[in-house]
Parts: structure tokens; C-alpha cells; sequence
């Protein structure tokens, strides 16, 4: 049987923010710390205006980011072991926080000319 998608259960906010937070780990200059554990501690986290924002080589519906500015949907993730919130500063993303599959990424990183 295939492994089930969303396994903890993580409603649509909180998959968006996991998303989002999985990115900027994979950003330059939003990495602050690796640790041997896996884990990965971003920060600046981008405050979205208007109607988007651009996250690395991506771009990023407004709508879609609400939960990087929402604190109950980083305690949600941390209270099912993905983060350890230091909100609104930034968050480490354990290593199972960094291996979930969200199956967001393609829906919600909009990128253009064949990135």
C-alpha cells in the first residue's frame, strides 16, 4: 500500500505554511543555522503585500501565505513536531518538518521560464 498522503493530518493552512517554511530553507540567505540533526533554523520570513510576493526564484499568492503571519498555524506545526516556532522571527524545521510532503510545492511556488 502507498504511504499515505498527509499523514499527520494537516489542514490546508498548515500545509501552505509548511511549504512556505520548507522553501526559504532551501534559500540563501534565510538559512541561518544546519544542525547535525537535520534541522534547519530560516528567517526572514517575507511579509506578503498586495496581491503576491517572490520567494527565491518563485512567486507566491498572497492568499497562499497567510499562515506565515498566523501563530496558531506554527503552533499546530509544532505541536505535530515539523517546527520549533520562533514566531514571527523564524522557525526550525526538524528534519521530519523538512521531509513532509505537503504535495503543495508545484501548486503554490509559481515559477516562469522553465526554473
Amino acid at each position: 500500500m502507498p504511504p499515505k498522503r498527509n499523514p499527520l493530518n494537516l489542514n490546508p493552512l498548515q500545509l501552505k505554511t509548511l511549504t512556505l517554511l520548507q522553501a526559504l530553507a532551501r534559500i540563501d540567505g534565510h538559512v541561518i543555522r544546519r544542525e547535525e540533526d537535520g534541522s534547519v533554523l530560516v528567517a526572514g520570513i517575507p511579509a506578503p503585500h498586495g496581491d503576491h510576493f517572490h520567494l527565491g526564484d518563485a512567486t507566491v499568492a498572497s492568499r497562499d501565505a497567510t499562515g506565515l503571519s498566523n501563530q496558531a498555524a506554527w503552533v499546530a506545526l509544532e505541536r505535530k513536531g515539523l517546527i520549533v516556532s520562533h514566531f514571527p522571527q523564524g522557525a526550525t524545521l526538524t528534519s521530519g518538518g523538512l521531509a513532509y510532503d505537503t504535495g503543495l510545492a508545484d501548486t503554490i511556488l509559481h515559477r516562469h521560464g522553465g526554473h
